[in-house]
């Protein structure tokens, strides 16, 4: 519940830094902070909605009792379906919800300052090209054609490498991490994809796969599948370093 204590956005490129703190506290709450906000969401309790606020945090709480509201309303009574669906299922819905919501309260703030056409496409522009929160929580961000003909052809570094490689190529199913890099890449296509059938995972031991997304621990580096060590793609975005369970001294959830 949101009563805008925060500054009002009057221009465009104060809007979108508004959209974009907002952007940003939702998906935190989907993702890093994604078991605190699935024990917020009680099915027991009222109707309840996501708010992200532009400082980039969230809460979960229930709508304004104002009619009509000072700002849209993000959805309602998120809280009813998180027992009846997979929760992949549930936090993919919730996204979507919070996608349509980010674009209604841009455009409520253009409409009250007088927007025109230009500014409109501008900010329309603006916001377009960062990935939606349903695509950040599915793990299907889209690498946009210039960043993908740089990143051919800048190799693999050796730390940061590994995370730079989660975006997927347009139209694959899956976003994975590419298979431990070498020193040298300059033996071109044919030495990666040895060293990729190579690649086992340090978790089961079963063999790398084109298809799945792959993490590297920046301990010991060994490569595991996400599924195994329970980190998506979305919470791999959020990690400076990853350390496997055994290098943290963590058991991995199985």
């Amino acid at each position: 519940m949101e009563a805008i204590p925060h500054p009002i956005p009057r221009t465009v490129e104060e809007v979108f830094s508004d959209f974009k703190g907002r952007r940003s506290g939702l998906i935190k709450a989907l993702t890093i902070d994604v078991e605190k906000f699935y024990q917020q969401c009680d099915p027991d309790k009222e109707n309840l909605c996501l708010y992200g606020l532009p400082n980039e945090t969230w809460e979960v709480n229930l709508p304004v009792e104002e009619v009509p509201p000072e700002l849209p309303e993000p959805a309602l009574g998120i809280n009813f379906a998180r027992d009846g669906m997979q929760e992949k299922d549930w936090l993919s819905l919730v996204a979507v919800h919070s996608d349509s919501w980010l674009l209604a309260v841009a455009f409520y703030f253009g409409a009250r300052f007088g927007f025109g056409k230009n500014e409109r496409k501008r900010l329309f522009q603006m916001i377009n090209e960062l990935p939606t929160i349903f695509e950040v929580v599915s793990g299907n961000v889209k690498q946009p054609k210039d960043q993908s003909a740089t990143h051919n052809n800048s190799g693999k570094s050796k730390s940061s490498g590994k995370m730079q490689s989660r975006q997927p190529e347009p139209q694959t199913k899956a976003v994975k991490v590419s298979a431990p890099p070498k020193e040298d890449y300059e033996s071109g296509e044919e030495e990666e994809e040895d060293d990729e059938q190579g690649a086992t995972c340090g978790a089961c031991g079963e063999s790398y796969g084109t298809d799945e997304f792959w993490i590297c621990c920046d301990i010991c580096e060994k490569w595991f599948h996400g599924k195994c060590v329970k980190i998506t793609p979305a919470k791999a975005e959020h990690i400076k370093q990853y350390k496997c369970p055994s290098c943290s001294g963590k058991r991995a959830r199985v």
